[in-house]
């Protein structure tokens, strides 16, 4: 899909604007600016494509608001060479994002229509994650622990498959909560069983289910 100096321009814009909403880290700002989020939506809905909204892809699922990514990667600390494990691939756009940060990103989706056209886009786009169709309550045990792990669904409760996946010292964010809003919470590891907890304000995400579809 054609990235054309339209598109650069309002991802201009779209950075200036999540800037000035309080994301302060320069290197995701900088990945948001680099990655054609147009890439990731359907055709009917480029022209919103660098607004600062959340918009509908398949399977009844959401591609998230850019203020809500940013917001969600500034606050997992990404380091490059991190290992990371994203719950909920989507549309693929958050993977690019954290893929941009140097990181090396194990990705799972529960939707089969998902994972194989975020698998294609994140590919057109010279992107390389590990993606994985399944159930992310039980997130990639074979494959951690890992440095970071990022729930992009709201969850009821932080599942305790996942904690167990998290290296000590490394970080995990989660919308938790139910339907109408959940709380963005942060769990930082810093001893085995021991986690340290805090809330970060108010989001809305579609719900984190079990099984895979």
């Amino acid at each position: 899909m054609e990235d054309s100096f339209l598109h650069k321009g309002l991802r201009k814009k779209l950075v200036d604007e999540i800037r000035r909403k309080g994301i302060k880290t320069e290197e995701v700002l900088e990945a948001i600016g680099k990655i054609p989020r147009h890439s990731f939506m359907d055709s009917s809905f480029i022209t919103f494509a660098y607004k600062d909204q959340a918009f509908p892809i398949a399977a009844g699922q959401t591609i998230s608001q850019p203020y809500t990514v940013a917001f969600q990667t500034e606050l997992l600390q990404v380091n490059k060479r991190d290992k990371i494990l994203e719950i909920g691939t989507g549309s693929g756009y958050q993977t690019a994002v954290l893929l941009e940060l140097g990181a090396a990103v194990f990705s799972v989706e529960r939707f089969r229509e998902l994972y194989l056209k975020a698998k294609s886009t994140l590919s057109e786009l010279g992107y390389r994650p590990q993606l994985f169709y399944g159930d992310g309550y039980q997130g990639l045990p074979t494959y951690g622990p890992f440095d970071r792990i990022l729930i992009t669904a709201a969850a009821p409760a932080i599942p305790e498959q996942l904690l167990d996946q998290l290296k000590t010292g490394g970080r995990l964010v989660a919308p938790v909560g139910g339907t109408a809003s959940q709380k963005m919470i942060l769990v930082e590891k810093t001893a085995e069983n021991n986690y340290i907890t805090s809330e970060h304000g108010y989001f809305i995400f579609v719900p984190m289910v079990k099984g895979k579809e």
